[in-house]
Formats: structure tokens, C-alpha cells, sequence
């Protein structure tokens, strides 16, 4: 039997595909017309193009499949037309998953975010209990996170075998975008980043949350999610961190939430203007000054998710940016 990996060539996506196939699997990818396929090059593969939202292209791709992985998505923390980012995650994750109950896959392994998840307010860590409350702060790929996940839910109580799991802040090679995860390292190298803010993340190699995804078909439990995360770390930390591995001058100064929140406000509405992304926004500033830390437990009891050294995951991050002309 085959496995069917959505959003394939992407970062998360092309990392997962190489896990299943290093367990022998036959793997078949479908991918949006004119993405980069270089995460894909050399792999032995069936590749299938078509939009996210084809019930009948996504239902023909799933024929002869067992296993469905649908990491399909939009990263994006700003775009001139927001509908946009919720056809994709919200309106496509839909689509795929009514194409799933109909094929009677085995498994289904949902890749939500934590951004799906919400935020302790007593300074505790969040976890898989923590229910969603920043809806008023949140941009739209946040929201269209929260509901797509309610969604995937939803079908898993209707009965399709889904499992959902939630990375955190991913780094590692095989970041073309880059993400937005990945310019907070290519920013720094350049050289291009005036302060920290005020908060914090959580960080996690791009091989261990491949490796969970798979886990999470094997022994994750149906209509469960799983938070896949490893490091919490300030902000001033990370930058701390990517100043000592990659050789640049540290991040110094700290950013106060009011002042980041403003620049975000004009930064976005510049953007507004002129149609192109800025490089932060309001929303996303109000994110920065919130510690986004994790009680990630679950995954590495129940599934045996892997703890890759922090440094050597930031090692071979920026080897790969700066090999691949992004620093």
C-alpha cells in the first residue's frame, strides 16, 4: 500500500517524506502546481499536482493509500488578500479530510500548530489541555490554525482515524521559503534585527518533528494531539544562541512590547499600501512579548519523540542558510 504526504516539497512536509521512506514505505506526494520541488529532487516518489481544495484530484490521489499525512498549508503571517490563508488551511484541510473518510485510510496524521493551542496566563506551561484563548490577539494564519484543527476534530469524533500533532518553532535545512520561523535566523545573520522582544519560544529540530510525525501514526491514539516541541527559550536567548554559532554581532537590546507593537501597527499598514509584506506586524509584535513555552510531555512519553542537542540543530540551520545563499 501507498502513503499519501499533502504539502510534500515544504519544509516539515519533504523531511517527513525522507522518514517514511527510510522505513521502506511507498510514498506518494501531492503537490500544488509550480511549487519548488528541490526538497524532493532525487527521492523515489509518485508525485501528483493539484490544488489542496479538488475533492475529486485529492480523492483520486488517495486511491491505493492507507495512510494519509496532510501537512498541505500556508505560512504566511501576512498576505494582501487574508481569505486566502483559510481557503487553504481551513477550506483544504475540509476538503482532504471528507476525501479521507471516504477512502477508509488506517491512520490520518493531522499537522496542526500550536498556534492552535493556548497560551497559559498563570505562568505555567501550555500543553495539550490548554484551550485556545488568544483569538483577539491572533493574526489569520492563527486563526485559520484553531479552526482548521477544530475541523480535523471533528472528524476524527465522526470516526476518520486522525491524529494530530502541533510542532513548534521548527528550524533546520530544507527551509527554502524561508518560513517565518527560519528568517528569525536569517535576519540575525544579516545583521538586520535592532532588538529582542520581550518573549519567548519554543524550539525544535525539523528531524525530530518529522520522526514524531511518523511516531504519531504508529502509537499515536485517534482523535488525540500532540504538541511537538523540545526547547523553551527566551528570545534574547535564541538570538543568543544564533550570534554565537553563526559568528555575528549578539542582539543587544530589548525590545519593549509597546514600542514593537507600534512599529508592527505603521509596518503593516505600509504594507497595506504598498502590497508587499511587511516585515512585521501588529499582531505578530503583540505575539513576541508572550512566552509561547510548552509542557511537551505527552509526545516524548507516548510516542517517543525525539531531543536533538539545541546547538547542533542551529549548527546545521545556518551551515544549510548560509550554503544555500539565504546569509
Amino acid at each position: 500500500m501507498t502513503t499519501l504526504v499533502t504539502g510534500a516539497s515544504g519544509f516539515i512536509g519533504s523531511a517527513v517524506v525522507r522518514k517514511l521512506l527510510q522505513r521502506g514505505r511507498s510514498v506518494r506526494c501531492y503537490v500544488e502546481p509550480g511549487a519548488p520541488m528541490v526538497n524532493l529532487d532525487g527521492l523515489d516518489l509518485d508525485i501528483v499536482y493539484g490544488d489542496i481544495n479538488d475533492r475529486q484530484r485529492v480523492g483520486a490521489a488517495l486511491d491505493g493509500c492507507d495512510v494519509l499525512y496532510h501537512l498541505a498549508g500556508l505560512y504566511r503571517l501576512w498576505l494582501p488578500n487574508s481569505a486566502v490563508i483559510y481557503e487553504v488551511n481551513v477550506e483544504g484541510t475540509k476538503t482532504v479530510l471528507f476525501a479521507a473518510m471516504r477512502a477508509n485510510l488506517d491512520k490520518v496524521v493531522y499537522t496542526s500548530s500550536i498556534a492552535a493551542v493556548g497560551l497559559s496566563d498563570d505562568g505555567e506551561l501550555s500543553d495539550e489541555t490548554t484551550r485556545f484563548n488568544t483569538w483577539d490577539d491572533a493574526n489569520h494564519y492563527v486563526r485559520s490554525k484553531y479552526l482548521s484543527e477544530c475541523d480535523a476534530l471533528r472528524f476524527a469524533a465522526e470516526g476518520v482515524p486522525i491524529v494530530v500533532v502541533n510542532p513548534a518553532f521548527p528550524f533546520g535545512e530544507r527551509d527554502i521559503g524561508p518560513t517565518p520561523t527560519g528568517k528569525l535566523i536569517v535576519e540575525a545573520l544579516a545583521g538586520r534585527v535592532p532588538g529582542y522582544p520581550a518573549g519567548g519560544i519554543n524550539v525544535v529540530d525539523v528531524e525530530d518533528v518529522a520522526e514524531a510525525h511518523v511516531l504519531a501514526e504508529e502509537r499515536g491514539v485517534v482523535g488525540d494531539r500532540y504538541i511537538l516541541g523540545n526547547h523553551n527559550l527566551s528570545y534574547k536567548e535564541f538570538y543568543e544562541l544564533v550570534s554565537e554559532v553563526g559568528g555575528v554581532a549578539p542582539v543587544r537590546r530589548k525590545l519593549p512590547p509597546r514600542l514593537l507593537a507600534g512599529v508592527g501597527w505603521v509596518a503593516e499598514k505600509y504594507g497595506d499600501f504598498v502590497q508587499k509584506a511587511p516585515p512585521i506586524t501588529y499582531r505578530s509584535a503583540r505575539y513576541a512579548a508572550r512566552h509561547m513555552w510548552y509542557d511537551c510531555t505527552k509526545a516524548h512519553a507516548q510516542l517517543g519523540m525525539p531531543r536533538t542537542d539545541l546547538r547542533d540543530t542551529m549548527e546545521r540551520a545556518i551551515r544549510w542558510f548560509r550554503g544555500h545563499g539565504y546569509a
